[in-house]
């Protein structure tokens, strides 16, 4: 039994993998992640470039909402596949009188972003104002 659910598994990974889905959240982060460490290395180096700083504190604009549309869209297309399984779920009864539904808790991480989206987005307008207009000040002072 045990066997048949991990090959169960393998094959739901392959399905949720050729997903559009997948493909914008895997290019939205990694050009975000590319942009934030190349940011970290030319701030350690003292040595950083106004374009990384604005790729940095701009990018975001439509890098995040693409990010999250990309997982939201994944986790939407992998749920029939998770119900119909039970992916990842537990049952009772079982020795430790406990049950998870795995599903469930799917579709509560997908309601989460509803209220943590805006929150973090507009963090980063505010930083985004603040950085970037400190910038601004400091070359019209030059």
């Amino acid at each position: 039994m045990v066997k048949a659910r991990i090959k169960f598994s393998h094959s739901f990974m392959e399905l949720v993998q050729t997903e559009d889905s997948v493909l914008l959240f895997v290019v939205a982060w990694t050009i975000t992640e590319i942009i934030r460490y190349s940011f970290y290395t030319f701030s350690l180096l003292n040595h950083l470039p106004y374009l990384i700083k604005w790729a940095r504190y701009t990018l975001f604009i439509v890098l995040y909402p693409m990010g999250v549309s990309g997982e939201l869209l994944t986790i939407y297309a992998a749920l029939p596949y998770v119900r119909q399984s039970g992916l990842y779920s537990i049952s009772l009864p079982n020795k430790y009188n406990f049950s998870f539904d795995y599903y469930t808790f799917l579709i509560l991480v997908m309601i989460s972003y509803i209220p943590i989206f805006p929150q973090l987005y507009f963090h980063m307008l505010h930083q985004r104002r603040k950085v970037l207009s400190h910038t601004e000040e400091h070359k019209k002072s030059e």
